[in-house]
C-alpha cells in the first residue's frame, strides 16, 4: 500500500495560527491515490485520530479548532480519487476517537510504525498536534499529558517536544498581548471602557457613526476634506466596535 507523504498544508497552518512560522508543512503527491483499505490504519486515518485525542483533552471546540479540523479533512482526503468519500470516513473516524483516550497510545504506535524512518515527519506531525492544543489560547495539563503520551510513542526527543511547547507558549502569549492592545485601543476609539455594558456602548457607536457618517456630512454642505477624514474614521469606528463585540461574544 502506498502512504501519502503527510505532513499539513502550510497554508493551513499559516493562516489559523496568524504569522506562526514553521517548515515542513507540504504534501507531496504526484498522482491521486484511490484508497478502500481500513482508513483507520492509513497515515490520514491515524493523524486525525490523534488530533480527535488531543481536541477531546480541553472538552471544547473553538472556533479556530472547527476551522483547522474542517481544514484538515478537506486537504487530507484531497490527495484521493474518492475525495468526498474519503473526507465522510476521516469525519467519521474522528468523532469515534473522540468518545475515548483508551486507544491513543495503539494509535500512535500505529502511526510511528508507518513513519519510524522518518523523524522529521513526526516531529511536523507533533508541531501541528500542538497547534491545535494551542489555538484556543489555553493549553490546559490534560492537553500537556496527551501531547507528551503521543510524542513519547512517537519517539520524538523530550527536549524537541519541551522546545516546541515553549515556542507555542510565547508564540500565543505575544498574540493574546497583541489581542488585548487592540481591544483596548479600540474602547478608547468607541469612548467607552471595559465596564461599559454593550447597550451603552452601543449607544455611544451609534454617536459617533451618526457624527461620522459622510452621507450626513455631504448633506450639511461639508468640504470634502472633511468628508475624507470622515469616512476613515468611520472605517476605525465599525472596526473597533466588530473588536469589542467579538471580544464579548
Amino acid at each position: 500500500m502506498k502512504f501519502i507523504l503527510f505532513v499539513i498544508v502550510a497554508g493551513i497552518f499559516y493562516l489559523l495560527t496568524r504569522n506562526y512560522k514553521s517548515d515542513g508543512y507540504n504534501i507531496h503527491v504526484n498522482t491521486k491515490q484511490k484508497f478502500e483499505g481500513n482508513l483507520q490504519d492509513h497515515e490520514a486515518g491515524l493523524i486525525v485520530a490523534m488530533m480527535a485525542k488531543v481536541a477531546k483533552a480541553d472538552g471544547r471546540v473553538c472556533e479556530l479548532e472547527a476551522e483547522l479540523l474542517s481544514n484538515t479533512f478537506t486537504q487530507l482526503s484531497s490527495v484521493f480519487e474518492n475525495q468526498s468519500e474519503i473526507r465522510e470516513k476521516l469525519k467519521d473516524i474522528y468523532k469515534e476517537e473522540l468518545k475515548s483516550f483508551a486507544n491513543t497510545l495503539e494509535i500512535s504506535q500505529k502511526y510511528f510504525k508507518l513513519t519510524k524512518n522518518d523523524y522529521n515527519k513526526r516531529y511536523a506531525t507533533l508541531e501541528y498536534l500542538l497547534n491545535l492544543a494551542f489555538i484556543d489560547n489555553e493549553f490546559t495539563n490534560e492537553e500537556y499529558m496527551i501531547c507528551e503520551d503521543i510524542a513519547q510513542t512517537l519517539e520524538i526527543n523530550k527536549a524537541d517536544f519541551e522546545k516546541l511547547v515553549a515556542k507555542f507558549r510565547e508564540f500565543y502569549a505575544s498574540r493574546y498581548n497583541q489581542q488585548v492592545d487592540s481591544l483596548k485601543q479600540a474602547y478608547a476609539i468607541i469612548g467607552a471602557n471595559e465596564n461599559d455594558d454593550m447597550p451603552t456602548i452601543k449607544t455611544k457607536y451609534k454617536k459617533l457613526v451618526r457624527a461620522n457618517h459622510p452621507d450626513l456630512l455631504m448633506g450639511k454642505g461639508a468640504e470634502q476634506s472633511i468628508i475624507d477624514q470622515a469616512t476613515q474614521k468611520l472605517q476605525e469606528i465599525n472596526e473597533a466596535y466588530e473588536i469589542i463585540k467579538k471580544a464579548r461574544a
